[in-house]
């Protein structure tokens, strides 16, 4: 008996058809969870009231790049990766020295930098001296003594009779303090994992049609 063994040209291209159908299928899919990862995070922190600035700093990127693969992946992630992570675990902040975090008051203003301002700033820029006030109760406070400005902030007084002069609070003085978490991240990137594989699906299937 002799057997003999063809194959046929159709069903070696029919499997190699196969093979890019699913690259494309498995990159497009990838590519459906990255943005849509991407989508929900930017929702996340702007439905936390973290602003549409914090939101624009969430990227997401596929690789590789140009062509499908059945080993596509994509990554999503934040150009402010300390301000998102800690609104998304709520951690306990201490002073870094062990002794107070300083929190301004309105009438502290902000710095030049647009960041939260510092006491030494402070003094520098206002040209006044803080002083130490001790509560039993309530946060200690960092104060001076000047006259308050049209925007509600301390500066130094120029009158010689002492006339809308205050002694103002500039810093609240904490040991600590939780931030509040806000946000789930990890919520959302399992909801984007475990749409992978209907992903992959539905554009298996579509791209037979394509």
């Amino acid at each position: 008996m002799k057997l003999k063994l063809d194959i046929d040209p159709d069903i070696v291209a029919m499997m190699a058809a196969e093979v890019a159908a699913g690259e494309r299928a498995v990159s497009a899919a990838i590519r459906d969870a990255g943005t849509g990862l991407k989508t929900a995070w930017r929702s996340q922190i702007t439905g936390a009231g973290l602003g549409a600035r914090l939101a624009r700093t969430i990227r997401s990127a596929q690789f590789p790049k140009a062509t499908p693969s059945l080993n596509a992946a994509a990554v999503v992630w934040s150009n402010a990766p300390v301000i998102v992570g800690a609104h998304d675990t709520g951690p306990l902040i201490r002073s870094k020295n062990g002794f107070w975090l300083a929190i301004p008051t309105p009438a502290a203003g902000k710095s030049l930098r647009g960041a939260r301002i510092t006491p030494g700033e402070w003094e520098r820029r206002r040209g006044l001296r803080l002083w130490f006030v001790y509560r039993r109760t309530g946060p200690s406070l960092l104060v001076a003594e000047g006259r308050l400005n049209t925007k509600g902030q301390a500066v130094v007084s120029r009158s010689t009779t002492g006339r809308g002069k205050v002694t103002a609070p500039i810093f609240l003085l904490v040991p600590q303090v939780k931030l509040p978490k806000r946000l789930d991240l990890a919520r959302d990137a399992e909801r984007a994992l475990d749409s992978v594989p209907g992903l992959i699906v539905t554009n298996w299937v579509e791209g037979r049609w394509t």
